[in-house]
């Protein structure tokens, strides 16, 4: 993979080391050039754990992607530049959905001159790396906590202005085929929020830029506000200048969006 392509990409110009200044550069970059959205999904195409899948479609065309595709690239940018990286599942609302959540997050471990959670794939999370240290943790106008679990568990708590309120996660590497197992169910069971509905985030100068189903969100520490997508090419044209995502074929989905959108976000959008 062209590590160059990856820092023109994301508009990295600087010298890359495998110190604390570059971690949290790209970082920060990746998130304000790259958006989480998971279009492929609901288009029925196939999706994959490779990190050279993610490459292809995140870099050379310029797309976004979701958590395995967003963390999986940055993961592997890091190795290439020299970091120390341990790719973790993550529970996102293990405490009330059980097992089943498990691995339905990638997390990255990057051990410097001390452990650094690294996350690009949890959409309204945080913008720069955090230590892994357990209590309050502030990142760029908003609040995250560490906390420690039994059965050597933690917990990342989401800003409160943010959407999934957290995932719980072991310090050790996941298991490739649970990733896998579950990366699948996500993309393809009539269950799961990702195959119902287009979801998205975008980093900016000035807050985050949420798409759910029919409605944008606009995030600013201490303000939130919403509003609402009108028709299939005012959705195109939304993902095209919040999200730098020219996918016009999506406008077909238009009508599963609207019919799913109150039963999924009514009392969030309302809030």
């Amino acid at each position: 993979m062209d590590v160059q392509a990856y820092f023109d990409r994301i508009g990295f110009t600087g010298t890359a080391r495998p110190d604390l200044a570059t971690l949290t550069a790209l970082h920060r970059l990746h998130l304000r050039a790259i958006p989480y959205e998971n279009l492929d999904v609901l288009l029925g195409r196939p999706v994959s754990l490779a990190p050279e899948a993610a490459f292809e479609k995140l870099v050379t065309a310029r797309r976004g992607g979701w958590c395995y595709e967003m963390n999986g690239l940055l993961g592997a940018m890091l190795e290439e530049i020299g970091f120390s990286v341990t790719r973790m599942a993550g529970a996102v609302m293990r405490a009330e959905r059980g097992d089943v959540t498990l691995g339905n997050h990638l997390v990255l471990r990057v051990d410097l001159d001390r452990p650094y959670i690294a996350d690009v794939g949890f959409g309204d999370g945080i913008l720069e790396p955090i230590p892994l240290a357990f209590g309050p943790h502030h990142c760029a106008g908003y609040d995250f906590r560490l906390e420690h679990l039994e059965d050597d568990w933690l917990r990342f708590h989401n800003h409160a202005l943010g959407g999934p309120p957290y995932f719980d996660f072991q310090l050790r590497p996941a298991d490739p085929e649970q990733l896998n197992a579950t990366c699948q169910w996500l993309a393809t069971s009539p269950d799961s929020i990702f195959a119902q509905t287009a979801l998205g985030f975008r980093h900016t100068p000035d807050g985050i830029v949420a798409l759910l189903g029919r409605t944008i969100r606009r995030v600013r520490p201490g303000e939130k506000t919403t509003e609402s997508i009108d028709s299939a090419d005012h959705f195109v044209s939304v993902l095209k200048r919040e999200f730098g995502l020219d996918v016009p074929e999506v406008a077909a989905l238009w009508p599963a969006i609207c019919a799913k959108h109150d039963e999924l976000f009514a009392a969030p959008a309302s809030a």
